[in-house]
């Protein structure tokens, strides 16, 4: 599933191709077509992200909220050269530009009071500016059960999946089996800070990279990360530790992250 750092980018790109922009808006699918009828024409306001979820405001006073879930992606087209692909949810097109949305959990129109009472239902992201550092380690801190459950849960941070839970955490020493209740607030808050700082360079890469290296742009991806899906740990070459923590492998170094 795409991490946030994927939707706090896209919706940097959507709004610097349609900022301002009269949208054709349509459903090729069929799925969405009464809403898109809805907003047809509208112009575009404004694009949020907030954790692993999209939001589209338009001057019809809507939100087209999207989430992407396992299998949904986005596809740009510039210029638009023909009609769209039949599987295709949404269209946003210009003249000049189209994206065409592909495949979603979620994609619906939305009152603004609705989008906000939406928001309020998760936990602070790591990539928002106003998200409060102090209320987002004692949300880490205060979640029941182990950490690495609590990073995965998006009523408690939002927009983390499980490579940056497994990066970060590999990032502080910090074990995915630890219970919250143990973590001090000095190990929260530096989890905290972890989790901001790595996933703004992976909006900037526009993908995870996390091993240091010179050219981050040109390194396989399979050899990115630390600890995700690696055989031994990158920094001190220990064998990495897999196991079940909230319903989805977790990847540790057992040296680097003791229990």
């Amino acid at each position: 599933m795409p991490e946030g750092h994927v939707v706090h980018r896209l919706a940097r790109e959507l709004a610097a191709d349609l900022d301002g922009r009269r949208l054709s808006v349509s459903s090729p699918q069929g799925r969405f077509t009464t809403e898109a009828e809805r907003v047809d024409g509208a112009v575009l306001r404004r694009t949020d992200a907030h954790g692993k979820h999209l939001f589209v405001g338009l001057s019809s006073d809507d939100e087209i909220h999207v989430h992407l879930g396992m299998r949904g992606k986005w596809l740009r087209f510039a210029p638009p050269t023909g009609p769209a692909l039949p599987q295709v949810r949404l269209r946003l097109a210009t003249e000049s530009v189209a994206w065409d949305l592909i495949a979603p959990s979620r994609c619906e129109l939305l009152t603004k009071q609705a989008a906000r009472a939406l928001v309020r239902e998760l936990g602070p992201d790591p990539l928002r500016s106003d998200a409060d550092d102090e209320a987002a380690a004692t949300a880490l801190r205060d979640a029941p059960g182990a950490i690495g459950a609590a990073l995965l849960d998006q009523s408690v941070v939002s927009g983390v999946g499980n490579v940056f839970r497994s990066e970060a955490l590999h990032a502080v020493g910090i074990a995915p089996t630890r219970p919250c209740r143990e973590l001090t607030t000095d190990e929260a808050r530096a989890l905290w800070a972890e989790l901001r700082r790595m996933m703004a360079q992976a909006v900037e890469d526009g993908r995870i990279v996390t091993v240091d290296v010179a050219d981050r742009a040109s390194i396989p991806e399979a050899e990115a990360r630390k600890v995700y899906k690696q055989e031994h740990c990158r920094d001190c070459g220990t064998p990495v530790v897999t196991g079940t923590v909230g319903g989805r492998t977790a990847y540790h170094c057992p040296r680097d992250q003791p229990g």
